[in-house]
């Protein structure tokens, strides 16, 4: 009886002893997991173990959790935004790179849900542009997807010549899906008529999209009152002005640019800056018009402007506006600007 005590006794300070050297392990592998990752994602030694004691300090239940789970980020990185408040500028650095890593989380795990192959994916109301050879690119817009065709608007701002057929017309198709990428397909106008009282061109499907220009960046759409300002040769696109400028509506907003919409017609080109509101902060973007869309009528265009390099801190404010980290309760402090002139 006494053997069997004592054998049992042994054994189970060896099942103990076993569980805790394996916890151990495990422990360590996880800590080597993570410095892996880390520093696989561009973080520095000293950087790693800030994010460590995040992790800690958020309870993690898997610290790992942190580079594939968009949650947990978000986590991390609202408890760092609280701690910046009597940080050294350095965690503005550290911010910045949780946030280029939260946005390539993101992009990438909406391109594991892939996009679409066929025009038949297309949703009613995507904008398009159609290109007709020798005469342009021309602004449309899907009105109804049917299994057989693809009803659209008829393209906008064209000038053809007296007894001018769309019928039987060869056009190439460009339309930009939203949170996924470009797309180009060939396509042929079966017919043209009005449908749901617009005019309007029956085009033929296609099986055969080609997928470009992936989204590197994540945009939010906004309504924000701001103002804008030309810039000058030479002139430090952060500079916060003083003096009003036009007023304008910013429509959305990324840390690679922004659209913003202003009354009249305006010309791509232009060397500009967009200042407005981010978190109870006047902020300044400066960059070039990249691309102008005009209203029918002429009353306003819509800017897309591709930014300059920003400096860190209103990147990272920038970020806080597209993740939903920042704090503020108003949107804007120009009341007047949110009527488009």
């Amino acid at each position: 009886m006494i053997f069997l005590t004592l054998l049992t006794i042994a054994f189970a300070a060896g099942l103990v002893i076993f569980l805790l050297f394996r916890s151990k392990k495990e422990q360590q592998g996880s800590r080597i997991e993570f410095f892996a990752r880390a520093k696989d994602s561009g973080f520095s030694s000293r950087e790693i173990g800030l994010l460590q004691q995040l992790a800690l300090k958020c309870k993690l239940p898997d610290p790992n959790a942190l580079f594939r789970s968009a949650h947990q980020l978000d986590i991390c990185i609202r408890s760092l935004l609280q701690e910046m408040q009597d940080s050294p500028p350095g965690y503005q650095h550290v911010l910045s790179k949780l946030y280029d890593f939260r946005q390539r989380l993101e992009i990438e795990n909406s391109r594991n849900q892939g996009g679409i192959k066929s025009s038949q994916g297309i949703g009613e109301a995507q904008a398009l542009r159609i290109l007709v050879k020798g005469m342009g690119v021309f602004k449309s817009g899907v009105i109804k997807n049917t299994g057989g065709s693809l009803i659209i608007s008829r393209p906008a701002g064209i000038k053809a010549e007296p007894g001018f057929s769309w019928k039987g017309l060869k056009i190439v198709v460009y339309f930009w899906r939203e949170n996924d990428a470009a797309y180009v397909f060939d396509s042929e106008v079966e017919d043209e008529s009005v449908f749901m009282g617009i005019s309007s061109l029956k085009i033929s499907h296609s099986d055969s999209l080609f997928r470009t220009q992936k989204r590197k960046s994540l945009r939010v759409k906004t309504h924000r009152a701001a103002y804008l300002y030309l810039m000058g040769a030479g002139e430090k696109p952060g500079r916060i002005e003083q003096a009003p400028g036009l007023k304008c509506l910013l429509e959305d907003i990324s840390d690679s640019g922004c659209a913003v919409i202003v009354g009249g017609r305006a010309a791509a080109g232009l060397h500009i800056k967009v200042q407005f509101v981010l978190d109870n902060t006047l902020v300044c973007m400066g960059g070039r018009v990249r691309a102008v869309d005009f209203a029918e009528d002429g009353s306003r265009s819509v800017l897309h402007v591709q930014a300059d390099t920003l400096p860190v801190g209103t990147r990272n404010r920038i970020f806080g506006e597209v993740f939903g980290m920042l704090s503020e309760g108003v949107h804007d402090d120009f009341d007047e600007g949110k009527k488009v002139i």
